[in-house]
């Protein structure tokens, strides 16, 4: 009987195979047809485990990477370092595993752009800034669970799409740009106060994005 680890076992194993097509077919069936062919399976374990096709594989990209960065994180010392050294080392690290995939995060990009898939452009940063806030230690429970995820939405985003740009020797310029800008959204969490205030009459909107995840809190 098959497991849901023995499918996401599947979807890795094919993603990782079909990641060189997608420079060249772009997320497509395509892409994951070559991408079976070269891992020796079947013409049908694209529909096993991308049933969607394209969207399901690229949430599935996103999804991994965030694994990844979890996986890489687990085990240092992060306690011993200052709360925005913690995140700029979650981002930092997780744009450093993507860099052999640069043209895949591009082309990913793209495609969550697309009005059709706002919504998986929608949770999947949620779940990645969620992943970074998880790794950093976070422990809120409160208005700051939301404004401190809204708020790295914004520097990851900006940060990963000048990354997507950088020609910088080892991303250097990447990482300045980082540094910047956590150290001026750290200036924000002072408008706490004045932003709960108005929360108590407004609807959440990250409760949008967080969707099905792993429950954390």
């Amino acid at each position: 009987m098959k497991t849901a680890n023995d499918l996401t076992a599947l979807r890795d194993r094919l993603l990782e195979a079909s990641l060189p097509h997608v420079p060249f077919d772009g997320w497509s069936l395509e892409a994951l047809r070559r991408g079976a062919a070269d891992a020796g399976l079947g013409v049908d374990a694209v529909e096993r485990a991308f049933p969607r096709g394209a969207v399901d594989a690229v949430a599935h990209f996103i999804d991994k990477a965030d694994r990844d960065m979890l996986a890489a994180l687990d085990g240092l010392d992060l306690p011993s370092l200052k709360i925005r050294e913690r995140i700029a080392l979650a981002v930092r690290t997780r744009l450093e595993q993507a860099a052999p995939h640069k043209e895949a995060v591009r082309k990913a990009l793209a495609f969550t752009a697309l009005p059709q898939h706002a919504g998986l452009a929608a949770k999947s940063l949620y779940r990645t800034v969620d992943s970074i806030w998880y790794a950093a230690g976070d422990t809120a429970t409160d208005f700051n669970f939301y404004t401190k995820r809204a708020l790295l939405a914004g520097v990851y985003s900006s940060t990963l799409l000048y990354w997507l740009e950088d020609r910088s020797e080892d991303s250097a310029d990447s990482w300045a740009f980082l540094d910047r800008r956590i150290a001026n959204v750290m200036q924000i969490p002072k408008l706490t106060g004045t932003l709960k205030s108005l929360a108590t009459r407004l609807p959440n909107p990250m409760l949008l994005f967080k969707g099905p995840g792993r429950g954390r809190a």
